[in-house]
C-alpha cells in the first residue's frame, strides 16, 4: 500500500512549484455502482458503460467509465495531493487540452500525478496550470492527461 503525503503549500509559493511534480495521490477503485450514477447525472447511457453482459463481447471486454467521470475524479485525488494555504475561494477556470488515451474498465484502479505547468498572478488571483495524469494500475499508457486550469482568489 502507497501512504500519500499531502503537501501544503501557501498561495504565494505556488510559482515556485513550476515544472515539479508536486505529488500523486492515492489509489481510487472505479466501481459500476461510481459509472451507473455518473451515467445518470450526465444522460451518457451509453452500453460500454452499463451494461456489463453487452460490454463483454465488445471491444474493451467489459463496462468501461465515461472519459469524463475519469476526469471527474480531479477534485477528489488533487486533495490527496495539495492543500494551498491563504486563499479564500478556489474555482476551476477551465481546461487547455484533454485526452483519454487508454479506457478505464470498471473494477481498475485510478491515480492521478499532478504537476505544475504555469502560474500566472494578478492582484486578485493565482491562477495555476496544472497537468494531470490519471494512471491504471499496471497499465503504461494513462487513461487521461488534463492540463487544467485553478484559480485561487485572495
Amino acid at each position: 500500500m502507497t501512504v500519500v503525503t499531502q503537501r501544503v503549500v501557501a498561495l504565494g509559493d505556488l510559482a515556485s512549484l513550476v515544472d515539479q511534480r508536486v505529488g500523486v495521490s492515492r489509489w481510487h477503485r472505479v466501481t459500476q455502482e461510481q459509472v451507473n450514477l455518473f451515467a445518470e447525472a450526465t444522460g451518457d447511457y451509453q452500453w460500454i458503460h452499463l451494461d456489463p453482459e453487452r460490454a463483454r463481447l465488445g471491444p474493451f471486454g467489459t463496462t468501461i467509465a465515461h472519459g469524463y467521470l475519469t476526469l471527474s475524479l480531479a477534485p477528489m485525488l488533487i486533495a490527496d495531493v495539495v492543500e494551498v494555504t491563504g486563499a479564500s475561494r478556489l474555482v476551476n477556470y477551465g481546461i487547455e487540452k484533454v485526452r483519454f488515451p487508454t479506457p478505464v474498465p470498471v473494477g481498475s484502479q485510478v491515480r492521478m500525478a499532478a504537476d505544475v505547468v504555469g502560474v500566472q498572478e494578478t492582484p486578485e488571483w493565482v491562477q495555476t496550470t496544472w497537468r494531470l495524469t490519471f494512471e491504471l494500475e499496471g497499465v503504461a499508457k494513462p487513461a487521461c492527461v488534463a492540463e487544467v486550469l485553478m484559480r485561487h482568489y485572495f
